[in-house]
């Protein structure tokens, strides 16, 4: 069984920055690709990003292009969400999720619990 816990969450204000990461147990980590994705309160769960086992192929929904950067130290058994240029829109709960031997937007196998990121303006 995989676990997944995320950390990092918090208020802060737009413009700003905050750094999630996501522990996992219960598995040979490089051996699963890894993503980050969103809800928002009356929307739908949305892809932010993922990563390859390695860490050496990554994807980004657009709206996040440029401002959050996905990263992973397999020795850690970690997957980080560094978010810069912050804004309202990103405020969502954020989950990690991973998925065994693939990568990208699609099915997931695992999910954290989800942390709280509320961006104020």
């Amino acid at each position: 069984q995989v676990q997944l816990v995320e950390s990092g969450g918090g208020l802060v204000q737009a413009g700003g920055s905050l750094r999630l990461s996501c522990a996992a147990s219960g598995h040979t980590f490089s051996n699963y690709g890894m993503g980050w994705f969103r809800q928002a309160p009356g929307k739908e769960r949305e892809f932010v990003a993922a990563i390859s086992g390695s860490g050496g192929s990554w994807s980004y929904a657009d709206s996040v292009k440029g401002r959050f950067t996905i990263s992973r130290d397999n020795a850690k058994n970690t997957v980080y969400l560094q978010m810069n240029s912050l804004k309202p829109e990103d405020t969502a709960v954020y989950y990690c999720a991973a998925v065994l031997m693939r990568w990208g937007k699609g099915k997931y196998d695992y999910w954290g619990q989800g942390t709280q990121v509320t961006v104020s303006s």
